[in-house]
């Protein structure tokens, strides 16, 4: 009998698993991906509606402190290649990180007809754009550096494959 390496659910069962449950526990582990895919379009919808920054303008900014950390520069036409939305779409996405004093635009030396786009202020801490993340960070910290390392390589593959799918 193996004890799960995984900390105790809310509720303080601890999950026991045994060899012949193995299917069990891979059905659930399929089981708990799709509950978390739904309760992220859940609230994708909620956040459309309600709740700040979109989720692609959570991605952008991302995108944009990623890219500046690098030494790169970014326009806007990088960042809708990287979302795989429209420029037009990007083009009121920016806008709105920009009266929102998260973003702002420097000219391009080489190209005066484009523009990077470049974090207002570079000390801003992720946290702020998406509160989150905070809280994965927490539970995260929970899991043992071994556990961390299996989850993230479960969840790489299966990042993968949603973007895969359809491409």
């Amino acid at each position: 009998m193996v004890t799960s390496p995984f900390p105790a659910p809310p509720d303080g069962r601890m999950q026991v698993t045994t060899p012949t449950d193995t299917g069990d526990a891979i059905a659930e582990a399929v089981r708990a991906v799709e509950r978390l895919r739904q309760s992220e379009s859940r609230l994708a919808r909620r956040r459309q509606n309600a709740c700040g920054p979109s989720e692609n303008a959570r991605a952008a900014m991302r995108y944009i402190l990623e890219c500046t950390d690098e030494g790169e520069s970014v326009t806007p036409t990088g960042i809708a290649q990287h979302l795989g939305v429209s420029t037009a779409s990007v083009t009121g996405m920016l806008d709105r990180l920009h009266a929102g004093g998260l973003i702002a635009f420097t000219s391009n030396p080489t190209d005066r007809r484009s523009k990077f786009v470049v974090p207002f202020d570079r000390d801003i801490d992720l946290t702020d754009v998406d509160p989150l993340s905070t809280r994965i960070r927490e539970f995260a910290g929970e899991l043992s550096p071994t556990e961390a390392e299996h989850v993230a390589q479960f969840l790489e593959r299966v990042r993968e494959a949603v973007d895969q799918e359809c491409a």
